[in-house]
Order: structure tokens, then C-alpha cells, then sequence
């Protein structure tokens, strides 16, 4: 990877597994199948480079509950296979797995095998690699709110000293560099509750691409546009 300015911390909303299902006649389950090969081969690939140090992947949503169950039990299933079948390529490439989310909703097998990928991987010092699993940033914030919220009401705080540094530790992200670029693939260009808040100055990336297609090319893409555009954090460019 050779660009200037690349990110550290690629956010990714990973949308299309259906439609690339449907288009091919298949069943909306074997478009999230064909996605874990997308997971697979950014994680292998971006392991062996040393500029971007994070991945967070939109793996399931809290709204996604309410699509059928069939399908929400095969995304489950999935997710536990995932854990269990990449561990290996995780240890090879020395990838830490990490995740953010509610994660006590999902049931007892899948949360045990989340918890050993987690802890297996813990000492890893490569490419960290997080899936967000019944994920909402809307939820995660108020999380953090009740959390600092207790903190002030048994004094270990004062109201006055709350401020951004101090919320954003209270986060499930905290610890990790908010996200530099936030991708979304298949042609959406909306948050869809991912990252409110880590997001804010992200810069942004929509690709008609479907999640299933996605491939180190379309990344790359991606982080050369990133590259090419200036970050000013709400100051002025200094043309001299």
C-alpha cells in the first residue's frame, strides 16, 4: 500500500448480501456466505501491511432482528462458524478480534464462541479486527450516558468534569482510534445507526459495489480517495 495519508482505523457497513443472493437466483442466505469470502480476504490482506491498524465491520445490527427468523438464525450460525473456522487464519496473521455491541442478546453457543475467538487472539499484536453484532450507535451512546451517568451519582465524578475525552472512554470503542474512513457498499448512502459518534469526522465513501463482490481492489479505491482529500477538522487549509 503506497498511498499518502492512508487511514488508520477503516470502517466498513457491509450491505448487499441479498441482492447479490437474489441476482444469481440464489437464496438472500448464500449472499451472506459468499460475504464472509469478502471478510476473509480484506483481513488477510490488510494483516500483512503495516498503515491501516483497524477494521470495524457492520456484522449485525440491532434492527436486524426483525427480519425472518430463518434467516436470523443463519446469521447466527454464521457468525459462530466465522469465529471458529478463521481462527486460524487470525493466529497466523497475529489479528486481534475484537467486538462492540449487546452481545447478552444473542444466544448462550454463539456469545461462547465470540468470547474464546476474543480471548484466543487477546495478546495479538497485529491488525485488529472488530465485528459490531447487535450493534446500534444510538444504543451505544445512551449505554455510555448511563454509565457516566452512575459515575456522577456516586460522586466518583463531577458533572463539571465531563466532557468529550471523558464520554468517549465510556464507549464500547474505547481504546481505539476513531474510524478515518467509513465505507458503504451497495449503492446506500446513509449511517444506518453505525458509529454515530466515532464517526463524526469520518471521511465518507459509497460504493455501488456489492458486499459479496468487495475485494481488496474496491478498498484500495476507496483509501486512494481517501488520500487525495483534505482533512481540515473545521479549520482553514493553509495554502502557503
Amino acid at each position: 500500500m503506497t498511498h499518502k495519508n492512508v487511514p488508520r482505523h477503516i470502517a466498513i457497513i457491509m450491505d448487499g448480501n441479498g441482492r447479490w443472493a437474489r441476482a444469481r437466483g440464489l437464496p438472500r442466505v448464500e449472499g451472506h456466505r459468499r460475504g464472509v469470502e469478502s471478510i476473509r480476504n480484506l483481513v488477510t490482506a490488510l494483516s500483512k501491511q503495516e498503515d491501516v491498524k483497524y477494521l470495524t465491520l457492520y456484522a449485525f445490527s440491532r434492527e436486524n432482528w426483525k427480519r425472518p427468523a430463518k434467516e436470523v438464525g443463519f446469521l447466527m450460525r454464521l457468525l459462530r462458524y466465522f469465529c471458529r473456522r478463521e481462527l486460524k487464519m487470525m493466529m497466523k496473521n497475529s489479528v486481534r478480534f475484537t467486538t462492540i455491541g449487546a452481545l447478552s442478546s444473542l444466544p448462550k453457543v454463539v456469545r461462547e464462541e465470540v468470547r474464546k475467538t476474543r480471548q484466543a487472539t487477546q495478546d495479538n499484536d497485529g491488525f485488529t479486527m472488530c465485528l459490531a453484532i447487535n450493534y446500534g450507535g444510538r444504543d451505544e451512546i445512551v449505554r455510555a450516558a448511563r454509565r457516566v451517568a452512575r459515575r456522577a451519582a456516586s460522586g466518583d465524578i463531577q458533572a463539571r468534569s465531563i466532557n468529550e475525552r471523558l464520554f468517549a472512554r465510556h464507549l464500547q470503542t474505547a481504546g481505539m482510534p476513531d474510524p478515518d474512513l467509513l465505507i458503504r457498499t451497495a449503492g446506500e448512502m446513509r449511517l444506518s445507526n453505525f458509529l454515530l459518534w466515532e464517526a463524526s469526522y469520518a471521511e465518507l465513501w459509497f460504493t455501488n459495489v456489492l458486499w459479496p463482490d468487495f475485494r481488496m481492489e474496491h478498498l484500495n479505491k476507496a483509501i486512494r480517495a481517501y488520500s487525495s482529500r483534505t482533512r481540515k477538522y473545521g479549520a482553514v487549509e493553509d495554502t502557503r
